[in-house]
């Protein structure tokens, strides 16, 4: 593996076709799976669900998001080894709260004065939550927010696995919504990210290079 992490974020490529042969190992899921939890958060309010498709039928239920309205992003949910649906609650409650603490507990972020640093943190949440509620009113877009950062470290992180990846929002996400459940679970969806290996044969993005704008232009040094 290259130790250089700028490698994969130049290697990494949003494919448009893949092998339907080729699927992921169960050890590289685990690693895929860990990446989802481990997501840094602000105030470490992780507010995120994940539907993750193995199977034949469970891509095909994604995949009622794009038949209709998104047809052309079908074949790359059925072709690819796995799909996952990333989904944002739709509000910040009590209940959760409660478990994030627990489990914070749980995991010694308490140690010391365990009193204190619950209250502290408990404390802490809750004001930039009330500022978002409150004075910026947007906590549901400063949530999905948080799910977007996790996307981020997502697609470096399968790409340093060696494993292609697509993020869509060319989905209904009403239609997700209600087929997995969602809205009455708390959450939203927001897109989903088709994990595989490239049809190198079929995928023209894949011999293309990359195309990003230079420093001068993205970069301000003081």
């Amino acid at each position: 593996m290259n130790n250089d992490i700028t490698y994969y974020s130049q290697k990494r490529k949003t494919v448009k076709a893949y092998d339907a042969s080729k699927k992921i190992s169960a050890e590289d899921i685990d690693k895929v799976k860990a990446l989802l939890r481990f997501s840094p958060s602000s105030v470490n309010l992780q507010p995120w669900h994940f539907v993750m498709a193995s199977t034949a039928e469970g891509k095909s239920r994604i995949a009622k998001s794009t038949d209709e309205l998104y047809p052309f992003n079908s074949p790359s949910i059925h072709n690819a080894s796995n799909v996952i649906v990333f989904a944002s609650r739709l509000e910040a409650d009590e209940e959760h709260l409660k478990a994030l603490l627990a489990q914070e507990e749980t995991d010694g972020r308490f140690a010391g004065d365990p009193e204190t640093f619950r209250a502290g943190m408990d404390a802490g949440r809750k004001m930039f939550i009330d500022l978002h509620k409150g004075q910026l009113n947007d906590v549901k877009h400063w949530m999905d927010k948080q799910v977007y950062l996790n996307l981020g470290q997502f697609l470096l992180g399968v790409s340093a696995l060696g494993i292609d990846a697509t993020p869509m929002e060319g989905i209904d996400t009403g239609v997700l919504d209600k087929e997995f459940g969602l809205t009455e679970k708390g959450f939203s969806s927001l897109f989903i990210v088709t994990l595989g290996y490239s049809d190198a044969k079929n995928d023209f993005n894949a011999a293309l290079p990359k195309s990003r704008l230079p420093y001068e232009t993205i970069l301000t040094e003081v």
